[in-house]
């Protein structure tokens, strides 16, 4: 019988699997809301509800020449995380003092909207070189920790 994933290994892998629901062109993110281990929303990034996917338009920032991690305002695609704050919102489940499970490190807009919602803890399968968005966290105080996938260990960040 093969082994059973902890709950760290478990979300990440959803956040995982939601990803390859993105329609980016150059980066696949998933992410999924949690509290006491019950999922609350998900979300992936790509363009709006009934706004044409990057894949039929063409990448507005590899068009723009617009470094990763830069210029987040040029882009037609909606983050991850927003995706499932939004999700969250219009559901009308609220996700104060949850956690979250993110493919890729959130960008220094993300991160000011997981404050505002009141998330507890990030975890991330991947780093991203924001150190805007670690400061704002650090201050926030709010925990961001990477998952090892195989061992399901944590590595604390912040």
């Amino acid at each position: 019988m093969k082994e059973r994933l902890n709950w760290h290994q478990y979300f990440m892998e959803m956040a995982i699997l939601v990803s390859s629901r993105s329609t980016c062109l150059r980066r696949q993110v998933g992410a999924v809301i949690t509290r006491n281990n019950q999922i609350l929303s998900t979300g992936y990034n790509g363009a709006p509800k009934h706004i044409r996917h990057c894949s039929e338009t063409g990448c507005l920032r590899k068009k723009m020449n617009v470094p990763s991690g830069e210029r987040h305002e040029l882009c037609r695609g909606v983050h991850a995380e927003q995706n499932a704050i939004i999700q969250a919102a219009v559901n009308g489940v609220s996700i104060k003092n949850g956690d979250i499970y993110c493919t890729h490190q959130p960008c220094s807009i993300c991160a000011k909207m997981l404050i505002n919602a009141e998330i507890k803890t990030i975890y991330i399968g991947k780093a991203y070189n924001d150190t805007l968005a670690i400061e704002m966290l650090q201050e926030a105080e709010i925990n961001l920790n990477l998952v090892d996938l195989k061992s399901g260990k944590l590595k604390r960040i912040l």
